[in-house]
């Protein structure tokens, strides 16, 4: 007899009761490392900030040609990029309506500014930052370390240039 049968515990309503359980815990919760508090999210909160790249190394380390999964991928890369951002260096504004892309930040520290936020959100090392849809915004590192991004992206083939921000 398991340990269950002992005191009686249906396994299948315990495991129900802890996924509530965990949800309301989840639901509660104030916003994750990395995102923007639930009470300071706004369309427009920001408006386009630096527009060119400063200290910031962009180095592409793969790339697929995802055309052979059908006419709809034509010209689309999904790519691999090491982003290096230098004490006091910007990626500047850009928006990811076209371009859906995850970026973890692997050491450092690096603050974005998001059109859809109020205030600037801070990513540490282990934060990953999703970017998709209606989104624009720009990131500066005002750490006195340099902040190592590793960014996985779409590339439509309308962004022809395989180095876009």
């Amino acid at each position: 007899m398991n340990a269950f049968a002992k005191r009686n515990i249906n396994p299948l309503k315990l495991a129900a009761a802890v996924a509530i359980a965990s949800a309301a815990i989840l639901a509660a919760a104030p916003a994750g490392a990395g995102e923007c508090p639930a009470d300071q999210v706004m369309a427009g909160a920001t408006k386009p900030g630096a527009t060119m790249p400063a200290g910031v190394t962009d180095e592409v380390l793969a790339s697929i040609d995802l055309s052979s999964k059908g006419a709809e991928w034509k010209g689309h890369l999904l790519r691999m990029r090491k982003l290096v951002v230098q004490p006091g260096g910007v990626v500047p504004w850009h928006e990811h309506s076209m371009r859906p892309a995850n970026i973890l930040i692997a050491s450092g520290a690096i603050t974005e500014y998001r059109s859809s936020c109020k205030v600037p959100i801070e990513h540490v090392a282990g934060d990953v930052a999703v970017e998709f849809g209606d989104l624009a915004h720009w990131w500066k590192n005002n750490d006195a370390a340099p902040a190592v991004l590793y960014s996985a992206d779409i590339l439509p083939p309308e962004m022809t240039d395989d180095h876009t921000m």
